[in-house]
């Protein structure tokens, strides 16, 4: 079964449980807000955030402000709801809002003409329930190792007393956005359903960056990262 959902492409990876805050000054994304804000009280104020795989964020534009031709980006096939919590209108007509990912999805069709913005069919992704004792010993580990790794990454040794969830799913969604990864490694990560696997995954990069930390004493940044423009809508 299929859900029509906006979705508002992204040069990053949203996980269930995190925060995004957006500034929104493209018109086709101010249409977007001002259509959640206008829903009924009752109904779910979300959008789908999908990480870009190849184009931009930012549409291309001519003199005249119109989208130039070519502008389509395409998308990675699993993204990630993002509930509306806060939007501030600005002076100006855009929009600074703040939203917190909610639930996966896959993609199954999109819609590049139904609204100004993109649509699509979306799949709902199935999300762990109940206790997993794989999972419970896989995170213990994973926090472990995760600490390790702030060590390396953050040079303010008070900023490693932080609380970390012990919830195995809810660390898994918190390690994949925090790490120091590249878009395709988040991706990844998303993707995957079962949270002892993607547990088992954190570890794997986890381990590999910890090695790479040790050998250059330096953040690697992301050559992805490196490509993308740095204004976000």
């Amino acid at each position: 079964m299929t859900a029509r959902l906006p979705v508002f492409p992204l040069g990053t990876v949203l996980f269930p449980g995190l925060v995004l805050p957006l500034h929104i000054f493209e018109e086709r994304y101010r249409a977007l807000v001002r259509h959640l804000v206008a829903l009924p009280e009752e109904a779910p104020r979300e959008f789908g955030v999908v990480a870009i795989r190849a184009g931009w964020e930012v549409a291309p534009t001519g003199p005249d402000g119109r989208p130039l031709p070519g502008g389509d980006v395409t998308l990675h096939e699993v993204g990630c709801t993002a509930e509306l919590r806060q939007v501030t209108e600005r002076p100006d007509g855009g929009f600074d809002i703040v939203t917190v990912g909610k639930r996966r999805f896959r993609i199954a069709d999109v819609d590049r003409d139904a609204e100004p913005y993109l649509t699509a069919d979306v799949e709902w992704l199935p999300e762990p329930g109940g206790p997993d004792e794989v999972a419970d010993l896989l995170a213990a580990r994973v926090i472990s190792v995760f600490r390790q790794y702030l060590g390396l990454v953050r040079a303010d040794p008070e900023q490693l007393s932080e609380q970390l969830p012990e919830d195995p799913t809810v660390l898994s969604h918190l390690v994949a956005a925090t790490a120091v990864l590249t878009v395709a490694d988040r991706q990844r990560l998303l993707a995957i359903d079962d949270t002892a696997a993607r547990l088992r995954a954190e570890l794997r990069l986890l381990n590999r960056e910890a090695a790479l930390l040790r050998q250059v004493r330096a953040v690697p940044v992301p050559l992805a990262e490196l490509a993308s423009p740095p204004t976000p809508n």
